[in-house]
């Protein structure tokens, strides 16, 4: 047994959220995905193939394989972060996606 400890995202993992890791995993994608509060699930997407892309060009990848679930889902789902690898390593330059990596990694209390 060992003694690895979870993050707090991690925690926050539903049925729900599982199906939507499980959904992208099946269309080849590296997905995270928790329930951040009653009306918002977030997801984070990393994948070298949205390396030099813009965010409409990731987003319309990702997003047809999103429909895959019920519209429910598909409506809470109000964060979607899409990364190439090399935009959250610690070395990176870009700090815009090493923030949005971090609040994801370690989200701010909701106010619901």
């Amino acid at each position: 047994m060992t003694n690895a400890t979870s993050t707090r995202w991690e925690s926050m993992k539903t049925d729900e959220t599982r199906s939507v890791e499980r959904v992208l995993q099946e269309a080849g994608l590296k997905a995270d995905a928790y329930r951040y509060n009653s009306a918002s699930i977030r997801v984070r997407v990393v994948d070298p193939r949205f390396e030099g892309l813009a965010n409409e060009e990731r987003d319309a990848l990702v997003e047809p394989i999103l429909e895959k679930l019920p519209e429910r889902t598909q409506a809470d789902i109000l964060n979607l972060f899409t990364f190439a690898p090399s935009e959250i390593e610690l070395n990176s330059s870009d700090a815009r996606s090493l923030l949005l990596n971090l609040e994801f990694e370690d989200p701010s209390p909701s106010k619901l």
